[in-house]
């Protein structure tokens, strides 16, 4: 059975991945690429995946980027807007701009460029965040700093796929109408959402809908509070049904996923006990940690990578093709790293008001790029050929070393941060 041969060899890369994660202190989602990547180079993944493991692995990436949004706290993100606008802007704009116009001077084509400068706006959170946390800065300012405009940045990302991509696949007309319409759809999603997170999930509703008769009867937590020990479950019917709003409006999936994630609130949850280790009570109440637990586990352990094993597995090894882009990887790298540093660096110390040690560390850790950029490289290489191989290659492997930048600068740069600070 192919099928279960292939999930199997895809599961064991999994595993070897975060061995080797663990022991680098990198990102598991370089091993997964490079998995993915060696396996098929080695006959062990076919080419072209079949239908059951690429729809898995878009499952996966759903599920990848709810969890991402359901691990961040609302609260704590609207908070820290005020300090964090500029980095985010500044710090998005500029690699967006210098992408683009790498990209347009190697291959004169807008919408590859247009593609690749959104590839390479949106920062890698849980890259910094691991990098931090390893060498004990997760609970500074500038840690702070960094995670808030990193999630600004991945909405605002999020943001422009819904925009730029049916641009740059013929969706939609360059004209001022055709963006116009993309521009419209996605500003109408975004206000569903919002609907939903301020009016109708809540307990109480607000706004317009407070004096519509029962219809806090139908809020989140009395949902959760009837559902018990199947929580996990609701919460996944509702993220894919948002999922699926958003491909309906012609946007993709995960922007609907990440949009769920963020507007569901541990106060949800209340009403629920500490789930007891070891319980074998399976209509026990699920608890918010609980349900992230088994959400993360999900995502990031045995269902979300394949999406990366998948994508690993279009770098088919061709000598030739790698050496005729090393000096695109060279430009777009070292172009990406200046801009990207200089960027969120000054905005940090003149929009943010943080020091001149924390405004490089800030700078450090938004460099790196993950979850969010490899779906826009899947949407445009793999599902509608957008890029050409040169381009797919190029912006793989420039991936590789920016996010290979982060946990080397942060560690270069934290004595004299740590002298500064102490």
């Amino acid at each position: 059975m192919p099928i279960l041969e292939n999930l199997v060899i895809i599961w064991i890369g999994v595993l070897i991945a975060h061995f080797l994660a663990k022991m680098t202190r990198l990102t598991p989602v370089l091993f997964y690429l490079f998995m993915g990547a060696l396996f098929v180079n080695l006959g062990l993944l076919p080419e072209q995946p079949n239908e059951f493991i690429r729809g898995f692995a878009e499952i996966g990436i759903i599920l990848i980027m709810f969890s991402l949004g359901f691990e961040e706290s609302t609260a704590n993100f609207v908070a820290g807007i005020k300090r964090s606008w500029g980095i985010a802007f500044f710090g998005g704009l500029a690699p967006f701009i210098t992408a683009y116009t790498v990209s347009y001077y190697i291959w004169h084509d807008f919408n590859m460029s247009l593609v690749i400068g959104l590839a390479m706006t949106a920062t890698a959170v849980s890259l910094t965040l691991v990098s931090l946390k390893s060498e004990g800065l997760s609970k500074s300012k500038a840690a702070t700093g960094i995670m808030t405009s990193a999630v600004l940045d991945d909405i605002a990302s999020l943001a422009l796929v819904a925009i730029i991509i049916p641009v740059a696949t013929g969706g939609a007309s360059i004209e001022l109408s055709g963006i116009g319409l993309v521009m419209a759809k996605a500003i109408g999603f975004f206000a569903v959402v919002a609907i939903l997170s301020n009016w109708v999930l809540p307990t109480e509703p607000k706004g317009p809908l407070h004096f519509v008769p029962g219809l806090g009867r139908f809020g989140a937590a009395h949902v959760l509070s009837l559902t018990r020990g199947q929580r996990t479950l609701v919460i996944l019917i509702f993220v894919m049904l948002v999922a699926i709003g958003s491909h309906v409006l012609g946007l993709h999936p995960a922007v609907g996923a990440y949009m769920a994630g963020l507007i569901l609130r541990e106060e949800y949850f209340s009403d629920a006990p500490a789930t007891v280790a070891g319980s074998d009570d399976l209509d026990a109440p699920e608890d918010f940690n609980s349900v992230k637990r088994m959400v993360d586990n999900v995502a990031f352990v045995w269902i979300g990578p394949v999406f990366f094993i998948v994508l690993g597995a279009k770098i088919i090894f061709d000598w030739s093709l790698f050496v005729s882009v090393v000096p695109y990887v060279a430009v777009l790298t070292l172009a990406l790293i200046t801009a990207q540093i200089l960027s969120a660096s000054l905005a940090a110390r003149y929009t943010g008001g943080f020091n001149f040690h924390e405004s490089l560390m800030i700078g450090f850790g938004m460099l790196g790029r993950a979850e969010l950029a490899f779906v826009v490289i899947d949407i445009a290489y793999v599902q509608n050929s957008i890029l050409t191989e040169a381009a797919f290659y190029t912006l793989m492997i420039t991936a590789f070393f920016l996010n290979l930048a982060v946990p080397v600068s942060i560690k270069l740069w934290k004595p004299y941060f740590v002298r500064h600070m102490s």
